[in-house]
């Protein structure tokens, strides 16, 4: 019968090193700017390099479709460009 080794907190804690979490990588949709990870269909909006593929408002109920579109719609006009104002309109002269 051989001798058991000690297996100190130190010796444990190198060999689960190896056991911690990864961070998860991931990148705003392009439609929609929620995050997604890559190569995925987005699941907030159902696209995928800038196509629809899913259509996820399809296995809604009426009142939750009402507020996904609803949600969609807000989304796609926060995200459109702000209008430049020209120096001449800014002046009050």
């Amino acid at each position: 019968m051989s001798i058991r080794m000690r297996h100190t907190k130190g010796h444990r804690n190198e060999r689960r090193q190896h056991l911690k979490l990864k961070q998860v990588h991931a990148a705003p949709c392009p439609k929609c700017k929620s995050l997604v990870r890559p190569h995925m269909v987005c699941g907030n909006c159902g696209a995928y390099r800038g196509r629809q593929m899913i259509d996820v408002l399809a296995k809604l109920t009426k009142k939750e479709r009402k507020k996904k579109e609803k949600e969609l719609h807000d989304q796609e006009s926060s995200s459109q460009p702000a209008k430049q104002l020209a120096p001449e309109k800014l002046s009050r002269k």
